[in-house]
């Protein structure tokens, strides 16, 4: 994945790469679906993680969502081939997401909500705007690691997050 990109990704490959028979890694986790699935829980928690880390309960709310903009620009650039594995991969339409997925999304989600929870107090507004700021950095650091963004602007990430940050929240 990190030096190839998901499209590289098989089963066979990764079976060879950690000394695995395929029908082991079957057996065990189950198919390649499941596989992602678990990579993307433990990319989550390295996420939430990093999002913890710059979250100071002394600074202001609008500072602290700042912080995490950054933040998250910061860990996609460290390692954008795995951060883009959470979007590339597709699941069956009919295939639900497990209970341990959702719960491993929604741990730097219930971050972003509880520093955003003084600035939008009602928690449906609160739950929305989470969604969409977290869609709109996705995009802007997608623009980013895919070096798109420097078509429509010569301005760094940081500065453009921090902009849609600040200005989304007044």
């Amino acid at each position: 994945m990190r030096n190839e990109g998901y499209r590289a990704l098989g089963m066979r490959r990764l079976a060879a790469a950690i000394g695995y028979a395929p029908n082991s890694i079957y057996n065990a986790v189950g198919d390649l679906d499941q596989v992602v699935l678990r990579v993307n829980a433990r990319t989550l928690a390295r996420l939430h993680t990093a999002l913890s880390a710059v979250i100071d309960p002394e600074r202001a709310a609008r500072d602290n969502a700042l912080a995490l903009a950054d933040a998250y620009l910061v860990f996609v650039a460290a390692d954008p081939r795995v951060w883009s594995l959470l979007f590339e991969h597709l699941v069956a339409p009919d295939q639900p997401f497990p209970d341990w997925y959702a719960a491993a999304l929604a741990e730097p989600v219930m971050l972003v909500d509880t520093v955003l929870a003084p600035l939008i107090v009602p928690a449906d507004e609160r739950r929305r705007a989470v969604a969409a700021l977290w869609a709109a950095l996705h995009g802007l650091a997608s623009l980013s690691t895919s070096r798109k963004l420097a078509v429509l602007t010569p301005d760094p990430p940081q500065d453009l997050a921090r902009l849609l940050v600040g200005r989304f929240l007044g």
